[in-house]
C-alpha cells in the first residue's frame, strides 16, 4: 500500500519502521527530518505534509500535542492541501478529543475518512510493536486499516466513534499517572524506613500490589534511569487534557489534579524530559530524601 507518516520522533520511526519493513511503501515527513535508517530502508522524504498527503492513501500523524496535528492538517501546506476523495487520515498522537471531532468533520467534508488511535507503550512498545492501540472510528475504515495497525501494535480496540479512541487513552493517562505516583511514594515510604526498596519491590511483584509500573518504573526509580521513555512534559499535557475535559463535563478528579501538579513540579525542577517515572523525584524533593542512588 502507499502509506504516509507524518512525526518521527522516538515512537513515530519505529512505527514507521514497522510498516517499511512489511513491505509498503512510505512518504515520511517530520519536523526533525527522516532519520537515516528510515531512508535506507526505502522510505521517500517529502517536503511538506500537503506532498505525503498527495502520494500516500493512508496518512498516519505522530505529533506532541493539539496544536501540531492542526498545524499538520490545515497549515498552509497541511494534508488538507493534498488530500482527494477516499483518502484516509490516521492520527496516532495523544491530543484533545473535543478537538479530534472538529477536524474529522473537515477531514470528511474533503471526502476523506478519520481515524483517531492514540497509542499506549511508550518507546518499548513502539519498538516491539507491541503497542497498545485505542482506536475510534466507523468500522468500516477501522477494518481497512487494522491490518496497518496489527504491524505496531498488539492490544487493537475499536473503543467507539471518532474522538473515543482520545477519550480512551485520557482515561490511560489518568491511570498511568496515579500509579507511578503511587509506586513513587511506596517505594520512598520503604526506604525512608531503612528497608531495601529493591528487595521491597521484588517482594510486592509476588502479591496484589503487582503492576506493570511497579515492575518497569518502579525498577527505573531504584535505578535513577530517568531517560525517556515517556517524557514528563507529554504526561503533563495528557493531564492537562484530562483536567480541561473533566472540567467540561462537571466531573471532579482530584488525584489526578494532584498528580498533575507533581508533573508541573518536575518541570520546575528542570525535568520536562525525563522519563515520567521521574515524577518520583518531586516526592524526593518533598521529603528531602531520595530512594537510592544520589
Amino acid at each position: 500500500m502507499k502509506l504516509g507518516f507524518i512525526g518521527l520522533g522516538i515512537m513515530g520511526a519505529p512505527m514507521a519502521g514497522h510498516l517499511l519493513a512489511a513491505g509498503h511503501e512510505l512518504f515520511a515527513q517530520s519536523r526533525s527530518g527522516v532519520p537515516a535508517d528510515l531512508l535506507a530502508a526505502g522510505a521517500k522524504a517529502c517536503t511538506t505534509a500537503a506532498d505525503v498527503a498527495y502520494a500516500a492513501d493512508i496518512i498516519f500523524l505522530m505529533v506532541p500535542d493539539t496544536p501540531h496535528v492542526a498545524e499538520v492538517l490545515f497549515g498552509e501546506t497541511g494534508l488538507d492541501k493534498g488530500l482527494s476523495s477516499g483518502k484516509t487520515v490516521v492520527d496516532m498522537s495523544s491530543i484533545s478529543p473535543i478537538a479530534t471531532k472538529e477536524f474529522a468533520k473537515r477531514i470528511q467534508a474533503l471526502g476523506c475518512n478519520y481515524i483517531d488511535a492514540p497509542v499506549s507503550g511508550g518507546e518499548v512498545g513502539a519498538k516491539a510493536a507491541s503497542l497498545t492501540i485505542m482506536v475510534g472510528a466507523t468500522e468500516a475504515s477501522f477494518a481497512t486499516v487494522k491490518p496497518l495497525f496489527e504491524l505496531m501494535g498488539k492490544n487493537i480496540t475499536l473503543v467507539g466513534g471518532v474522538g473515543d479512541g482520545q477519550t480512551c487513552k485520557v482515561a490511560n493517562q489518568i491511570i498511568v499517572a496515579l500509579n507511578i505516583e503511587a509506586v513513587g511514594e511506596a517505594l520512598l515510604f520503604a526506604a525512608k524506613a531503612g528497608a531495601d526498596p529493591a528487595r521491597v519491590r521484588q517482594a510486592l511483584m509476588g502479591g496484589f500490589a503487582a503492576s506493570r509500573i511497579l515492575e518497569v518504573h518502579g525498577e527505573r526509580m531504584i535505578k535513577r534511569t530517568f531517560n525517556p521513555g515517556f517524557r514528563i512534559e507529554l504526561h503533563q499535557k495528557d493531564l492537562n487534557l484530562a483536567l480541561e475535559g473533566a472540567k467540561a463535563l462537571g466531573l471532579s478528579l482530584p488525584h489526578t489534579a494532584s498528580v498533575a501538579q507533581l508533573m508541573n513540579s518536575c518541570v520546575a525542577l528542570g525535568g520536562a524530559a525525563w522519563d515520567h517515572s521521574g515524577l518520583v523525584r518531586a516526592l524526593e524533593t518533598a521529603a528531602n530524601f531520595q530512594i537510592a542512588g544520589n
